[in-house]
């Protein structure tokens, strides 16, 4: 049974930083694709970040980009997201997402297995 595993939110700043962690279990990482998503309240469900776990090739938002890094620790079976100069608009639930095909894609309809979410609030 594949299990994702979200820790690392809470209440910041503006111009703060934190690191999400996804702790997944179940999975063979040679072979799969990463992502986290994020979605406010009465919104979309939107990319924010992916990492193929083979070859660490990533991806990003415009939006987050030079802001925002994915990462992992193969050690840990882990994947991170570092924040930094956060805005209040970056206020949303998170969710880390995995999927079997290690080919790059932003839509959440590609992803297999889902976290329960971690909610991040930055504060004005």
């Amino acid at each position: 049974q594949v299990q994702l595993v979200e820790s690392g939110g809470g209440l910041v700043q503006t111009g703060g930083s934190l690191r999400l962690s996804c702790e997944a279990s179940g999975l063979t990482f040679s072979s799969y694709y990463l992502a986290w998503f994020r979605q406010a309240p009465g919104g979309e469900r939107e990319f924010v970040a992916g990492i193929r776990w083979s070859d660490i090739i990533t991806a990003y938002a415009d939006s987050v980009k030079g802001r925002f890094t994915i990462s992992r620790d193969s050690a840990k079976n882990t994947v991170y997201l570092q924040m930094n100069t956060l805005k209040p608009e970056d206020t949303a639930t998170y969710y880390c997402a995995a999927k079997i095909n290690p080919k790059v894609t932003t839509t959440q309809w590609a992803f297999n297995y889902w976290g329960q979410g971690a909610q991040v609030t930055v504060s004005s």
